[in-house]
């Protein structure tokens, strides 16, 4: 017989959770596991909110398993260390993203890429090694292992650092590991959201010229004034794509709807990189001769490895690098998820667990 969230561990916890593919979340009830001698156990403070949350709660990927507790931007203080953990003590401010396990012996885990063991352990809607389900950051504490647990800077409010967990890390990966942080360089971000912010604050940090790339024209102002980016093309503008052909070293695309790459390559010199991080619904149409005429590559980047997301975490706290947040309330998440849906934050929801999260609820 089935043993109920509640029922499964020995220390209580509560949080909000969706039950079906209506994605809609309610006040939910489970436990966490006892601290291990490996493990860091924190209070939850804040949580931002993510399009994957989105997306594991209607099960748009079909690999959501239900109750869902999201939640993958996760920052607290901690409570409680395991009697082995040696980078973390009670009162130390913590974060954890979008994984809490992995297999810790191939190839991926043994170069810092935990983020690529076909075996990792998603922080939330996933089996842990004992069996039991993860839960997320959408709850009042958090259970895991010091290895997936990342110190959070002094100096960084720890709202604004909550999203750097998945978005930032999401952004810096590719800056770095494709070699478009050099002072100098040119490189495009296409979209100026939840990602691409943040993507345009860590370039501009690491020396490099951006330009935004964005089909509203709206949005140059914010841009350029408040985002500080360099420029900005509107990617519907065919004459101002044209003007600007051959002139960047890379592409940033953070854009998750369906969307032609074809112009993006035209923007790359040779020897351009095109990388994507959003995820699109339905496949890209790839078109080949641009790739073979300016030997130019299309790839692809996922989140980070542990030790490349205390890096990032670092970095954003020597440049003051935080994302631009709304906070809000648990009890408004589920019109959070409707305005997601539209587009419609500035640039990433963050919920204030430690505030607005009651037992009672």
């Amino acid at each position: 017989m089935a043993v109920s969230p509640e029922q499964e561990h020995p220390t209580k916890a509560f949080g909000w959770a969706a039950r079906d593919s209506s994605g809609v979340l309610s006040p939910f009830k489970f436990s966490r596991r006892a601290t291990g001698k490996n493990d860091v156990t924190f209070k939850v403070l804040y949580c931002g909110i993510c399009h994957t949350d989105l997306s594991m709660l209607k099960n748009e990927w079909g690999i959501s398993m239900y109750p869902l507790l999201p939640g993958h931007e996760i920052v607290g203080q901690v409570t409680e260390v395991g009697s082995n953990v040696e980078k973390f003590k009670v009162g130390d401010s913590v974060g954890v993203g979008y994984l809490v396990g992995s297999c810790q012996s191939c190839d991926n885990c043994g170069n810092n890429a935990e983020n690529y063991c076909p075996e990792m352990i998603f922080t939330s809607g996933a089996k842990y090694h004992d069996g039991s389900t993860t839960y997320g950051g959408y709850s009042n504490i958090m259970v895991a292992d010091e290895h997936f647990v990342v110190r959070i800077p002094d100096n960084l409010p720890l709202d604004g650092a909550a999203p750097l967990l998945c978005a930032g890390v999401t952004t810096y990966s590719p800056l770095r590991y494709f070699g478009l942080d050099k002072p100098g360089m040119h490189v495009g971000v296409v979209g100026a959201g939840g990602l691409g912010h943040v993507a345009i604050k860590f370039a501009k940090a690491m020396g490099v010229k951006v330009t935004v790339i964005s089909t509203s024209p709206n949005k140059k102002k914010e841009a350029i004034e408040n985002l500080g980016a360099d420029s900005f093309l509107v990617s519907r503008d065919n004459g101002q794509m044209q003007a600007a052909m051959g002139t960047m070293d890379g592409i940033i695309d953070t854009v998750s709807a369906v969307h032609p790459l074809l112009p993006l390559l035209g923007l790359l010199k040779t020897n351009g990189k095109l990388v994507l991080v959003g995820v699109p619904a339905k496949p890209l149409e790839l078109p080949v001769i641009p790739l073979i005429t300016g030997r130019k590559i299309v790839a692809g980047s996922n989140i980070g490895g542990l030790k490349e997301t205390q890096e990032m975490i670092d970095f954003a706290g020597k440049h003051n690098i935080t994302a631009n947040i709304e906070l809000i309330p648990i009890d408004y998440v589920n019109t959070a998820m409707e305005r997601l849906i539209k587009a419609d934050v500035r640039y990433r929801f963050v919920i204030d667990i430690a505030n607005t999260l009651k037992s009672s609820s």
